[in-house]
């Protein structure tokens, strides 16, 4: 709590400034997007019904970037941070430009191997400049790790893209989790990362549940997000207490990981390409079930919430209570599995 009342205003600007940002900026670029005819058109995959623009990830990128650059000049930094922000900005530039341009092309978009070859030169690339997992080794195998989990979190939360609001508010919830795991740490650019990007994307998703100003972010928005997730995780310490709080960011983001996995396994068991997209999301099966997307939204958040809690407690817990946590959210994952895959969503 004394690291908190330290900083405390500094974190209430990273998350305000962002907010505020986000939430002047989003219907500034909408209304240029509606000029410039820049749209995500719908589709047999698509659930919304008219063209939205799709510009909110920029407003995202912009607001997160302009508050880390006044803290740049505002206070001063340990050691080090400036080294991480660099690559932190950078690296999510270039997932926010292959989101773009993929954005522009749709609704064919870019080829698989295209994407995935941008994505994995952006990981090697910050990786190989010393921003990686620090609890493995050998180092080579760190790096390994690193690279596929910067590539696989910015596509989880791409994937999970697919309602208004699902993306955003698991992003926003993710970032609450990594802040106030951080805190003690006194690792700042996570802490201010963290807040910064919740502040964005809170900014952001009036815009995206909107029926008059609808405003999706586009995959521009889900691929940054991500990588700005997948890139803070990997920048503090979980294991005080606990061996197995280096784990914590498994479920942190545990809901856009299940998603990712699960429809995975189902295409490929179906022989399909776990790349191509289908109504097979779990998001998408709940509403076989009866319940509307408001509510798809609020249980998944609600969900996510939890996982969050539960990761800090992990962190501050002895190891068997920790493994008690990790067992029940696994079974939970195989529960909740169980249930969705006899939902028939082709019918």
């Amino acid at each position: 709590m004394e690291i908190l009342s330290k900083h405390l205003h500094l974190y209430f600007i990273a998350f305000f400034m962002p907010l505020l940002l986000s939430l002047i900026l989003t219907p500034v670029l909408r209304k240029i997007a509606v000029k410039w005819k820049f749209f995500d058109v719908p589709s047999d995959l698509k659930t919304h019904k008219i063209p939205v623009p799709h510009v909110g990830g920029l407003a995202i990128l912009l607001s997160f970037s302009a508050t880390l650059v006044f803290f740049r000049f505002y206070t001063s930094f340990p050691t080090g941070t400036l080294h991480n922000l660099r690559f932190l900005l950078f690296g999510g530039f270039v997932m926010f430009l292959l989101g773009f341009v993929d954005d522009i092309h749709k609704p064919e978009g870019l080829s698989v191997r295209a994407k995935f070859a941008i994505q994995f030169l952006t990981a090697f690339f910050v990786v190989f400049y010393g921003i990686k997992i620090n609890f493995i080794f050998p180092e080579y195998i760190s790096q390994i790790i690193s690279v596929l989990w910067i590539v696989g979190i910015s596509n989880a939360i791409n994937i999970i893209d697919i309602m208004d609001g699902l993306s955003a508010s698991q992003v926003m919830i993710a970032s609450f989790g990594f802040f106030i795991i951080a805190l003690p740490s006194e690792s700042i650019y996570v802490n201010f990362a963290s807040a910064s990007l919740l502040g964005a994307a809170a900014g952001f998703i009036p815009y995206n549940f909107s029926g008059k100003i609808k405003t999706f972010m586009g995959d521009s928005g889900s691929l940054f997000c991500g990588f700005v997730l997948a890139f803070i995780a990997m920048g503090t310490d979980y294991s005080r207490t606990n061996p197995l709080g280096v784990y914590a960011p498994l479920l942190i983001l545990g809901l856009p990981i299940y998603d990712t996995v699960f429809v995975s396994i189902l295409r490929m068991t179906k022989g399909q390409s776990p790349f191509k997209g289908s109504n097979d999301h779990f998001a998408l099966r709940l509403k076989v079930f009866g319940f509307k997307p408001p509510q798809i939204i609020i249980i998944s958040a609600l969900f996510a919430l939890l996982l969050s809690l539960s990761a800090y407690m992990i962190t501050r817990l002895s190891l068997f209570w920790g493994s008690l946590i990790y067992i029940g959210a696994f079974g939970a994952f195989l529960i909740t599995s169980f249930l969705l895959m006899k939902v028939d969503v082709d019918g």
